[in-house]
């Protein structure tokens, strides 16, 4: 938030002025390439940016109070539409408060129009309330950094180039920063604009060649590994598919249980790929990652954005695309099939056993049963890797997740922005109690908002994660909750109840249906409660169900 912009109450009427105009310019150049949405954080000396976004019934604008959530509300609509928003602040500490967002936008690809407002260089260097050094703020993090300076008539000509880079740079995926200086009066009316392109074209056009093509690869006993962002559709070249929900691949056909098969040895014995096809960015699963570093396979990485998804450093060949495969021996293909319906059923089976929550039961049940044409934001961290684990192969479901820093940040006003971005489809966001603690100033205001978002929290007192880790069995248990398990007991539903969003508990797993699916609409809560020490026990009972399951295939 900013205090009251620099000198006294009142001065001068509104009168037309160059950096009224400036603005005017750039948000009508964003229109014309196709923005649709601005999230604006309150301040003073944004105004000029926040007036003129304000000024154009073609965008939905969304004000939210905190600098973090209002970035990360503008990821989710990213995410959500392919389409950047402009998100806006005022200058000074505000400014700081975009980076995480604006950190994960740049590593998932996520295309932002980041717009910081500044105090003129007269202002710097002299001591001037909320007044930091904003260059390249950033740094790395941005496709493109762009400082034009106080506006100034004489610069006008550039304006409409300057805005429809912008556009063009974070369309291509990821974040662009523009750091706008203004100097008041704050509150003006713009004059006419430049002439802009005939027939309300953008300034830029955006040209694209005709794909090569890609490589074409020989027939061979080979897999395809398509995470988050993955580019193309390779599910029909008679290949297994290992697909993370976050690739949009996780349907019928594909191998959801690949992090189960990964820990089957005996099994994979048999089953050793030729050639492995990577898509988009690496799954979530530590042993699905493992299993690949080991292999005596090629390792193709399929990387049109040049993003170098390898952290492995596996890859023989980069390409852009793969233009098909020459198939695979008879029952490679049906092999790795069967060995998914049979860790599918033994995963059923366990869970059967389990009437009371647990979190990959909660994972399973609720990709399962949400409708088609649902949304779904999951949080890193274990729901994430549960999701992947355990979600059933099905059509009709888009999952997001912020997985190219894989913070628990944000997570809730991702999820408005998510929602936001594809109103009035129904969202959901499935996030532990910490990430929904950490996004504590993403509930303000959430209530009120023009949405259908249902939040299922898992609540299991702590940092659930951290109890899969070496550390768990070697350090005493109290220094390991002191350092590592996070404990927590903050009352989740009466503080969502505090900023007035519904809520509901849920103690038995045949009741997490009803109540995810059964809310009037609008912002609620369902809240799920677990046992960390449990939930390491449930997840080693799945692994021994599938590895007992695949002997002797």
């Amino acid at each position: 938030m900013s205090e009251p912009a620099d000198g006294v109450p009142g001065g001068p009427p509104p009168a037309s002025t160059t950096q009224a105009t400036f603005c005017a310019t750039l948000v009508d150049e964003w229109v014309r390439a196709g923005v649709r949405h601005a999230v604006v954080a309150p301040g003073s000396r944004s105004t000029p940016l926040a007036l003129a976004l304000a000024d154009r019934p073609e965008l939905a604008l969304h004000v939210v109070l905190d600098e973090r959530s209002a970035a990360f509300c503008a990821l989710g609509i990213g995410q959500a539409t392919g389409v950047p928003a402009v998100a806006l602040c005022t200058s000074g500490t505000a400014a700081t408060h975009f980076h995480a967002a604006v950190v994960e936008a740049g590593l998932s690809g996520v295309p932002m129009l980041v717009c910081t407002a500044d105090r003129p260089p007269e202002l710097h260097d002299v001591g001037a309330p909320q007044t930091i050094d904003q260059q390249r703020l950033f740094g790395g993090a941005v496709r493109w950094f762009a400082d034009p300076g106080v506006a100034d008539d004489v610069a006008r000509w550039s304006w409409r180039s300057l805005a429809s880079r912008a556009w063009l740079e974070a369309r291509a995926g990821g974040p662009v920063h523009l750091n706008l200086p203004f100097r008041e009066p704050l509150v003006a009316e713009p004059s006419d604009l430049p002439q802009g392109r005939s027939g309300a074209a953008p300034w830029h056009a955006e040209r694209r060649s005709a794909p090569a093509g890609g490589l074409s690869l020989p027939a061979s006993r080979g897999i395809i590994v398509a995470g988050g962002g993955a580019p193309v559709d390779l599910a029909h070249f008679g290949w297994p598919v290992l697909a993370d929900p976050l690739s949009g691949l996780r349907r019928p056909g594909a191998i959801g249980a690949g992090d189960a098969l990964a820990r089957c040895g005996a099994w994979l014995q048999g089953h050793q790929p030729e050639a492995v096809v990577h898509l988009g960015r690496p799954l979530a699963s530590k042993a699905v990652g493992r299993w690949l570093a080991g292999l005596d396979a090629e390792h193709v990485l399929v990387d049109p954005d040049r993003r170098w998804s390898d952290p492995e450093r596996q890859a023989a060949v980069i390409v852009d695309g793969v233009a098909g495969v020459g198939g695979a021996p008879d029952g490679w293909l049906a092999g790795w099939q069967e060995a998914e319906r049979l860790a599918q059923s033994a995963f059923t089976r366990v869970l059967a056993d389990h009437p009371e929550p647990t979190e990959p039961g909660v994972a399973r049940a609720l990709t399962a049963c949400l409708p088609d044409g649902a949304h779904l934001v999951v949080s890193s961290s274990m729901p994430v890797r549960d999701v992947e684990s355990y979600m059933v192969p099905r059509p009709g479901l888009s999952v997001w997740s912020n997985r190219g820093a894989n913070g628990i940040d944000g997570v809730t006003s991702t999820a408005l922005g998510v929602a936001l971005g594809r109103r009035p489809e129904p969202t959901w966001a499935l996030l532990g109690d910490l990430a929904f603690l950490h996004d504590g100033s993403g509930l303000t205001g959430l209530a009120a908002r023009d949405v259908d978002l249902t939040l299922v929290v898992v609540d299991n007192h702590g940092g659930g994660i951290f109890s899969f880790l070496p550390q768990a069995s070697l350090l005493p248990h109290e220094r390991f909750e002191q350092l590592l398990g996070t404990p927590q007991d903050v009352d989740l539903l009466g503080l969502a109840g505090a900023h007035g969003i519904p809520g509901v508990e849920v103690d038995r797993m045949a009741d997490l249906e009803a109540a995810v699916l059964g809310g009037p609409g609008g912002v609620r809560l369902v809240l799920v409660r677990t046992d960390r020490a449990a939930n390491v026990v449930v997840h080693a009972e799945l692994h021994a169900a599938v590895q007992s399951a695949l002997e002797g295939i």
